[in-house]
C-alpha cells in the first residue's frame, strides 16, 4: 500500500485580500471545493503565521501521490481556471515540498 501524500505550500497576501485569501484557500473555501470532487482527497489545513498574519501555509492531504497526480490531471482546466482567479490574491508562494506520511 502506498504512503498518504501531503504538499505544503507558502503564501504572502496583502492586508486588503487577506480576507479574501481566507475564503478561497481555508477549510470551506473554493480550492477545498474542487479538490472534494477527486477520490482520495483527505483535507486541506490552512495555517497562519502568528508573527507575520500575511504568511500563510496550506497541508493538502491525499490518500496517495498517485491519487492527486490523478486529481491534476483529470481537473487540469478547473485546476488553472481557479488558480488564474486567485493570482491577484497572493504577492508570492512557494511549494515547501511534498511529503509522504510514514507508516507506523
Amino acid at each position: 500500500m502506498s504512503e498518504r501524500y501531503a504538499y505544503l505550500w507558502e503564501f504572502r497576501t496583502s492586508a486588503a485580500r487577506r480576507a479574501e485569501f481566507e475564503r478561497h484557500y481555508g477549510a470551506a473555501g473554493t480550492w477545498v471545493q474542487l479538490f472534494r470532487q477527486a477520490p482520495g482527497y483527505l483535507g486541506t489545513t490552512l495555517l497562519r503565521d502568528e508573527a507575520d498574519p500575511l504568511r500563510f501555509v496550506t497541508i493538502d492531504r491525499w490518500m496517495s501521490a498517485a491519487d492527486h497526480e490523478s486529481f491534476r490531471e483529470r481537473f487540469a482546466r478547473e485546476y488553472a481556471a481557479l488558480d488564474a482567479l486567485c493570482e491577484h490574491l497572493t504577492l508570492s508562494e512557494r511549494l515547501i515540498g511534498r511529503f509522504g506520511e510514514p507508516a507506523g
